[in-house]
């Protein structure tokens, strides 16, 4: 029934939620050092001189210290604002702190804002995730944005998920309009999918 797969989805969210609420601030820490790793590697490994990313939030993996590390090295990066339309538009990341609450309570960049067709131009994408799959199917938390941009793009660059290691799971469920991903970047490896997207 077209249904189960909503259900399956809705009720891992929720498992996925409480996990991610019970980790410590040491375990976010070192989190963070691993996946500011891991992403600064990704990277170079693909000579990106533009990436999109994401403002995480407190329960996610920590993307901000990455953010902060690539702006100053001279890396273009996009993070998403969201649009009541489901669209995302997107603001070039600036070496300051300052973050404006957007819709759903996510922290978003206060930069000039830039239309949903900006992040044709980058070179990796980077985005959240709930859970991936060894397929590449990931688990986003419901809303469809991303499934709805990386679907839409033309030419779509590589696209990497930031999950932590407990969430790479061997199988999730997949609906019509979940967009794979390329790879996995967690706190301790970054996984290539040999799934990879066209």
């Amino acid at each position: 029934m077209p249904g189960d797969e909503m259900q399956q989805k809705r009720a891992l969210r929720a498992e996925l939620r409480e996990r991610r609420q019970l980790l410590t601030e040491a375990q976010r820490e070192a989190a963070g050092i691993g996946i500011a790793e891991q992403l600064d590697a990704l990277v170079r490994a693909h000579d990106a001189r533009s990436v999109s990313c994401f403002l995480s939030t407190r329960t996610e993996p920590d993307t901000r210290r990455f953010v902060h590390e690539a702006v100053r090295r001279g890396i273009r990066v996009l993070l998403p604002i969201t649009r009541a339309d489901g669209l995302l538009d997107w603001a070039v990341a600036d070496d300051t702190d300052e973050v404006a609450e957007g819709l759903y309570g996510l922290p978003e960049p206060t930069g000039e804002v830039l239309g949903p067709i900006a992040v044709n131009d980058v070179d990796l994408m980077i985005i959240p995730a709930a859970a991936i799959d060894r397929t590449g199917t990931r688990l986003g938390w419901g809303r469809g944005y991303f499934d709805k941009t990386i679907g839409s793009m033309l030419k779509c660059p590589p696209v990497y998920a930031v999950i932590y290691d407990s969430e790479v799971l061997d199988a999730l469920p997949r609906e019509v309009h979940d967009q794979p991903v390329n790879g996995i970047v967690t706190p301790t490896q970054t996984i290539v999918l040999s799934s990879a997207r066209n």
